[in-house]
């Protein structure tokens, strides 16, 4: 492969510093990409919200209509090349789209599965002919997607899968035999990416339209959340799929299934983001107006330290996600492509994948905790159908279950990692380097800058200690694994939150706020970073040994605590001056 700037070469964020130029940020935003997402912001109050109960109890033909409605907007054409009736758009655009849409998680499941791994196996693995067939009709909403990998014995161990493929005597279809489990748009979906095994052996992707002999469906499933959407299993008795309905070639499976999911698990992410802001302006809004002892909830520190926080993090996912797409984008620009299925798939879905897991974990942790604290906000009235967070809630808590749940994604963050190191594309250090701490009397941000380097040669080094002590046993020490990906993932909300902010003030921005809510992030981050650290060294080290590599630690991070309730109650008062998030960071 070509090498890359150092920017877009996925992990290397923790090998270099980056220039706050060379980062995408939401003030970057074109107008045009503002429109779109407007577009889907008015389309979300206008049309779904005003039928949200309907939609919760699942009205016959409702959803469908609004989904088609969406087509219509042009909404699921985004990133469908515009040889086929798309818009070529790229990460960047569908990720505004996909934080409106996600503000109802139903509806934002059933969209996001459709344009995202429904549909692009199509658009990248498929051939010529299969996307003139599906994807012009696909990028309407004429036709909807859906995706089938997961079975009653084989969730997170994917390639577990029994459903086998038999070629037909002739020679002219393949029969499929088998149930996928959890399939999202089950109920309503036209054509499915389905993965089965040739022979029992090679797993290999097909697409299977709802109309093919031998293939039926399961009854709704009762979820906890997201009842606005269909899920149901898929069956697959003798399912005829002609031969040339497979995608990528026989036994080229895995290599679409999972670089699908490197795309969905960055969609799922990106679109958790706007139900996060949408429950901060809901909880910044009952604060003001719920009064207790003669005074808004809003002006108490506890409620105060909370919205703080709330912000904090919807800031740091908010700026990586963007960044991310960003990223993408130009990868996938470059044309590069890799020759591991036929035809070849772009060297763009796999670069990122370190980075895509980043933030399915992150954003959907941060969808899940600012909801929560939003139910906790509304006190007993959020334990209530009348109010907005008990929905929400069960919404939020599936996104850390599919796409990989954000156990396995903890795993694969580091694994992937190492197995790049085995491949050359990613050095990892043996020994520190010479590190200076910042200056007691550094400018803020400085400090930010200068633990955030610390902390970056401590995870590689934690990393390199784990694999010397536990050899090519250390993949199932999977909570050391755990903590050093922990500690990658807060590196890179941190970094993205501190250049978005530097990002703003090189361009003459007031950016008091940003800066405020990157120091709470890194304020609470440094705590996370030095436990994680004493988690594995405690696992690797012991007696002397441990006792200094735990100096060594607490040297690279060295951080001295901020006044953390004055920076919490600033942007709590500023939160409740402006009222949501996106006007909070916009000032």
């Amino acid at each position: 492969m070509k090498p890359l700037p150092s920017h877009l070469t996925g992990g290397h964020f923790l090998l270099t510093e980056t220039d706050p130029s060379l980062v995408f940020t939401p003030e970057d935003l074109s107008t045009e990409e503002r429109q779109i997402m407007d577009s889907a912001e008015k389309f979300m109050d206008k049309e779904v919200f005003t039928r949200l109960e309907a939609l919760e109890h699942q009205e016959p033909g409702l959803a469908v209509k609004l989904f088609k409605q969406i087509g219509e907007l042009g909404l699921h054409a985004l990133e469908v090349p515009e040889e086929y009736g798309g818009l070529g758009l790229g990460k960047i655009a569908s990720t505004g789209v996909a934080q409106q849409l996600s503000r109802l998680g139903g509806f934002g499941v059933t969209c996001g599965a459709h344009t995202g791994i429904g549909s692009m196996p199509t658009t990248y693995f498929g051939t010529a002919a299969q996307k003139q067939k599906y994807l012009p009709r696909l990028a309407t909403g004429e036709l909807m997607a859906a995706y089938c990998l997961s079975e009653t014995g084989s969730g997170s161990d994917a390639l577990g899968m029994k459903t086998k493929a038999t070629l037909s005597a002739d020679g002219k279809h393949y029969l499929l035999n088998g149930t996928k489990m959890w399939i999202t748009n089950a109920g309503w979906a036209d054509v499915f990416t389905v993965f089965a095994k040739v022979d029992g052996e090679h797993v290999t992707a097909f697409l299977v339209e709802r109309t093919f002999p031998g293939v039926s469906f399961g009854k709704e499933e009762h979820k906890l959340g997201i009842k606005t959407s269909s899920t149901r299993r898929v069956i697959l008795e003798n399912a005829e799929v002609p031969v040339e309905n497979v995608i990528g070639g026989v036994g080229k499976g895995a290599y679409i299934a999972f670089n699908i999911l490197n795309f969905g698990r960055y969609s799922l992410g990106a679109g958790a983001v706007g139900g996060s802001a949408d429950m901060l302006r809901t909880a910044t809004k009952y604060a003001m107006e719920r009064h207790q002892f003669g005074r808004p909830l809003a002006s108490f520190g506890l409620i105060q330290q909370k919205l703080g926080d709330m912000a904090a993090r919807i800031f740091a996912v908010d700026s990586a996600a963007y960044r991310t797409a960003a990223n993408i984008d130009a990868v996938m620009a470059t044309g590069e492509t890799m020759d591991l299925t036929n035809p070849p798939f772009p060297r763009g879905m796999e670069e990122m994948a370190v980075e895509c897991s980043i933030i399915k974990v992150t954003c959907s942790e941060a969808l899940y905790y600012v909801t929560d604290e939003a139910l906790q906000i509304h006190g007993g009235y959020g334990f209530t159908e009348e109010f907005t967070p008990a929905r929400a809630s069960r919404d939020a808590r599936i996104n850390r279950i599919f796409e990989g749940t954000n156990e396995i994604n903890r795993l694969f963050i580091t694994s992937t990692l190492l197995r790049r190191a085995q491949k050359g594309r990613f050095p990892i250090p043996t020994a520190p380097e010479k590190f200076v701490p910042a200056a007691t009397d550094a400018e803020p941000l400085q400090k930010v800058e200068s633990v955030l380097r610390g902390a970056k040669q401590l995870s590689l080094l934690l990393t390199g200690i784990a694999v010397k002590k536990f050899g090519d046993k250390f993949a199932e020490q999977q909570e050391v694994v755990a903590a050093i990906s922990d500690m990658v993932m807060e590196i890179y909300l941190d970094e993205s939150a501190l250049l978005r902010t530097r990002k703003a003030l090189s361009k003459g921005r007031s950016a008091g706020t940003m800066t405020d809510l990157t120091l709470a992030l890194m304020n609470d981050s440094v705590s996370r970073l030095e436990q994680r650290a004493a988690t594995v060294l405690a696992a690797c080290t012991d007696g002397e040994e441990l006792q200094r590599s735990l100096e060594l630690s607490r040297r690279l991070l060295t951080w001295t605590p901020l006044n953390l309730i004055e920076v919490r109650r600033r942007i709590a008062a500023r939160l409740c001056d402006v009222g949501n998030y996106p006007a909070l960071v916009g000032g």
